[in-house]
């Protein structure tokens, strides 16, 4: 056939091989051998049946990425999934690894479907501003109902074939875990369909009936979609695809599956969501890094401080199989942070994220301590203690008599600056940042600090890590705040700038949620506590000389207004939910006059063009400063950290389309 597909026979049952390392996917080379086999079997008045197997880890993992923003070469998938789903012989896919998008779409094309057990399928599409552009949203609801369809294209989410709803996926489960052993069942399989007089056949052939709900179903649908995914079209595209399945006959449900997903892929939303994908991949490549330096096994980790973060931290250790040591200064501390991770999995039982044989699991691999010394033989310790240098140089002065020599130290310091830190130690090779998001067991992002005098397999060893519990790591280079929390800082002055001029938090807030971003400026200030970023402004040496930077906050913490924690800070919290203050108001007013602020108007446009225009100017300065090695990775710090909305590719892309 071709290079990546190869047609073989067993008696009167023929092979279909894809051989397209590293993961199958529907390359131009695949795509046209695919339809070559297609047309053999077709031909060939001796063969009943076919399988459709893939050689490596996976059934077809989807599209070859090499081929994203080019002209489509033919054949096109659409052609080749028709002559699948066409061809007078019944072809049986046989499914393992992770079978996601076009590799779906393809065994949903095949009159039948084995699997092994942990074989995870999906139609992932729209987490690339796209909807399934193959027949996806026309075949998944004649397989297996409209509800189904809908959560599985609107979400994106992968569903394990060894499960209640998996199972409904496919018509056989195989045991086993080779591809011998597959493609054994798979032939058995295909050898009792072919002699049936009764063939199943294309899922196209199924007519779907509405059911009483449908329009009470699909609303329901758009109104999720529209709050869930706010602004995403998307999302809103998917769901009328699929009704699309239910109210139109197959070809022309198929031609509008087409035409929405042809929409979908040249608007700036795709193309933003595509280059979000390929900078999550490229930020794992950093300049200058010796990638033959081999990672230092780590298997046992400490963590200082059982706060909220040293609490997520440690609980991203234990989710990912290693044993973590959480001290604190005392019993009662330790045993509050205990008594939180304990507290955190409950919740994830009863949500049904995790079972309780797994939250059991999980929390024994947690242990307390008061004593450094059960530090002395962990490979790895984090610091996330209060954010002083004082208390940092002493816990990590300490760390360095009581620890192994090849112990690596990290701060999780938002701040300060860890080349100072590292000269408290005899091994300022082994000291860097791993600056976590809160809550560190949710959050994906991870910065990790290049100090001036890491080595090479420090910082090898760190992003190794960062992959084995799930992080998205980009690392970046020492300054106040990083990469993120620089940003943050410009984008927070330039926020309280528009209260001086005479905008409320209201207005902000919500003009800045309306743009897409998950909270606005004062909702997320509450919640984190206005203390925390006055604190850090005591301990900045560089703050800029205007009495107007950060004004505010100052007056707010100082007339006890701390946000949540208190009741009060921007907005008042006293009923228990948000509501806006006129003491708060009061207070901005009365600030301004004493400043000296000229009041003037803003509408939601300017608002959202001031604030983010802030955001790409302070990223473009850290670029120049060489903070970061490239604007993708502060757009991956952006999407992964702090809420910015996907489909719009993340600051620095977002500032490069919109000028």
């Amino acid at each position: 056939m071709t290079e990546t597909v190869v047609f073989e026979t067993h008696n009167d049952i023929a092979v279909i091989r894809i051989d397209n390392p590293p993961v199958n996917a529907l390359s131009q080379s695949v795509r046209q051998g695919l339809l070559d086999s297609v047309s053999q079997l077709d031909e060939n008045d001796k063969l009943t049946a076919a399988v459709l197997i893939c050689s490596g880890r996976t059934f077809i993992a989807g599209a070859d990425i090499s081929e994203f923003g080019k002209e489509p070469l033919q054949p096109h998938l659409p052609d080749v999934l028709r002559a699948i789903g066409q061809c007078k012989k019944p072809i049986v896919a046989a499914m393992h690894g992770t079978v996601l998008g076009g590799g779906f779409e393809t065994a949903l094309a095949c009159d039948y479907r084995v699997s092994f057990p942990n074989t995870k399928v999906g139609l992932p599409e729209v987490k690339l501003g796209l909807i399934p552009g193959a027949f996806g949203t026309q075949l998944l609801p004649r397989l297996a109902g409209v509800k189904t369809a809908l959560d599985m294209v609107t979400s994106g989410r992968q569903v394990l074939v060894d499960s209640e709803l998996g199972q409904t996926l496919v018509d056989e489960v195989i045991l086993g875990s080779g591809y011998d052993e597959l493609l054994e069942g798979a032939l058995n399989f295909a050898q009792r369909i072919a002699g049936q007089t009764n063939q199943r056949r294309w899922l196209a052939d199924v007519v779907l009936e509405k059911e009483p709900d449908h329009e009470a179903v699909f609303a329901a649908y758009k109104q999720k979609m529209a709050k869930k995914k706010r602004g995403l079209i998307a999302a809103q595209h998917c769901v009328q695809s699929v009704e699309n399945a239910v109210v139109l006959p197959f070809e022309q449900g198929a031609a509008e599956e087409r035409r929405l997903f042809m929409e979908c892929r040249e608007s700036s939303q795709s193309q933003a969501m595509r280059h979000a994908f390929f900078a999550e991949r490229k930020c794992a490549k950093v300049d200058g890094l010796d990638t033959s330096a081999s990672a230092l096994p780590v298997k046992q980790v400490g963590v200082i401080g059982a706060g909220t973060m040293g609490v997520g931290i440690a609980m991203c250790f234990a989710q990912a199989g290693m044993p973590v040591t959480l001290l604190e200064v005392d019993q009662d501390r330790v045993n509050a942070g205990l008594e939180k991770i304990q507290s955190n999995y409950e919740r994830s039982v009863a949500r049904g994220r995790i079972t309780e044989e797994q939250s059991a699991a999980y929390y024994g691999r947690v242990r307390g301590t008061c004593n450094y010394d059960d530090l002395a033989d962990v490979d790895l310790v984090i610091e996330a203690a209060f954010e002083s240098m004082e208390v940092k140089n002493q816990i990590f002065s300490t760390l360095d008599k009581v620890c192994k020599p090849d112990t690596i130290f990290a701060t999780n310091t938002s701040y300060l600056d860890i080349d100072a830190i590292a000269t408290v130690t005899n091994r300022q090779d082994k000291v860097l940042g791993m600056h976590f998001f809160s809550p560190a067991h949710i959050m994906k992002l991870l910065e990790i600090v290049r100090a001036e005098q890491v080595s090479d397999q420090t910082l090898v060893t760190a992003i190794d890590v960062a992959r084995k519990i799930g992080k998205v790591a980009v690392t970046v280079g020492v300054c106040y705040g990083f990469v993120g929390n620089r940003m943050y800082a410009r984008y927070g002055a330039e926020a309280q700038n528009l209260l001086l001029e005479g905008a409320t938090p209201e207005l902000v807030d919500a003009a800045i949620r309306e743009w897409g971003m998950a909270m606005g400026p004062f909702e997320v200030i509450d919640l984190t506590g206005l203390d925390i970023g006055y604190k850090a402004r005591k301990h900045q040496p560089n703050l800029p000389d205007d009495p107007t930077y950060f004004a505010l906050s100052t007056v707010f913490v100082e007339a006890g207004r701390l946000g949540q924690k208190s009741g009060s800070g921007f907005y008042s919290y006293g009923s228990g939910s948000k509501q806006p203050d006129q003491e708060a108001i009061n207070l901005i007013r009365d600030t301004a006059t004493k400043l000296g602020v000229k009041q003037i108007e803003s509408d939601a446009r300017e608002i959202q063009n001031r604030l983010i225009g802030a955001l790409v100017d302070e990223g473009r300065a850290i670029l120049k400063e060489g903070i970061a090695q490239q604007a993708s990775d502060i757009d991956v710090i952006w999407l992964n950290g702090y809420g910015f909305p996907r489909h719009r590719g993340g600051p620095m892309w977002y500032g490069d389309e919109a000028g």
